[in-house]
């Protein structure tokens, strides 16, 4: 029973860091990135966790599913921020105009 409250006392944690993590650091786009990478971290152990706990492999199927979508978001936005850094030669989410069509 204490193990449960354990395991999601840290997921809860987890996802509560990245939220802050956004919400609170919103100049810098690669902090940003990695506290949504941080979010899909989160969920994934919450849903590891509920599918062991069930003895059920959904969960777990569902986690692979989030860590592939999730690694996929963050090479594609890795690559867009490296092209607009080398266009603008700075990183800032306020100075994104470029971005707007």
């Amino acid at each position: 029973m204490y193990e449960q409250i354990n395991y999601i006392n840290t997921s809860t944690l987890l996802f509560l860091i990245s939220i802050t993590g956004i919400f609170l650091n919103q100049r810098n786009i690669l902090v940003m990135l990695m506290s949504l990478e941080m979010m899909f971290l989160a969920v994934s152990f919450n849903l590891i966790f509920s599918s062991i706990l069930l003895d059920d492999i959904v969960g777990q199927i569902f986690s692979l599913l989030i860590l592939t979508v999730a690694a996929a978001e963050s090479s594609i936005g890795l690559a867009i921020l490296v092209v607009y850094y080398r266009i603008r030669s700075i990183i800032t989410v306020e100075l994104m105009t470029l971005m707007s069509g």
